[in-house]
């Protein structure tokens, strides 16, 4: 992974309800892979994660949610949070339209919730894996369809939450639990940072499909 990443660009794309949603993109390919940030973070703290899924072949979109950075809902958004499924889904479309093959995604806390919604309320296989990093449980775990891969740290406060919540997810799905109490992205700024990394590109298949650089 010596070759080095192009600075990201930004783009923008419309979300159902009216709103937009900025975006930095990094790479190319026909494998998308979405990264959803947390409640304390934006498009830009994906920044090294991001360059090191390019290297592995994929087209990165970092999103900011509505009501970060530029992004906005729509002018009838109640409860920026219940849309912010929207943005992911915005996002699925996006690349999707841009000739992505297969879509992942990466949710982190706030934005795992949301890419989890977005699965419950998305069409069957828009979004082919799904990564969520501590994520904020949902109402209805059972309907995250798809291949999961859920990851929390032992001592973070919110995993006896993503316990119940992958116990109760359908297959197919993958645990893992990390040593620490670092929460979600922070994880990336510990000492697992670079078994996290390499535990996503094996779900992900990077190490097969990765394309040379």
């Amino acid at each position: 992974m010596s070759a080095l990443v192009a600075a990201p660009k930004e783009v923008s794309f419309p979300t159902d309800d009216k709103g937009v949603v900025f975006a930095n993109t990094y790479g190319s390919g026909p494998r998308a892979l979405i990264l959803a940030h947390g409640i304390r973070f934006n498009k830009e703290s994906w920044a090294k994660q991001a360059e090191e899924f390019a290297q592995a072949g994929f087209a990165v979109v970092a999103i900011d949610f509505r009501g970060y950075g530029k992004s906005h809902g729509g002018s009838e958004t109640a409860n920026p949070y219940e849309d912010m499924y929207r943005d992911v889904l915005a996002a699925v479309h996006y690349v999707r339209q841009n000739g992505a093959k297969s879509v992942a995604v990466v949710g982190a806390s706030m934005g795992g919730r949301a890419s989890a919604t977005a699965v419950a309320n998305g069409k069957p296989g828009e979004i082919d894996r799904l990564v969520l990093l501590a994520h904020a449980p949902i109402q209805d775990p059972e309907k995250i369809a798809g291949t999961k891969l859920f990851i929390v740290a032992e001592g973070d406060s919110i995993a006896p939450q993503v316990k119940d919540q992958y116990q109760r997810a359908p297959e197919p799905k993958q645990l893992i639990v990390l040593p620490g109490s670092a929460h979600a992205q922070n994880l990336f700024t510990t000492d697992q940072s670079e078994r996290v990394m390499s535990e996503i590109l094996k779900f992900l298949g990077a190490a097969s499909a990765a394309t040379p650089h």
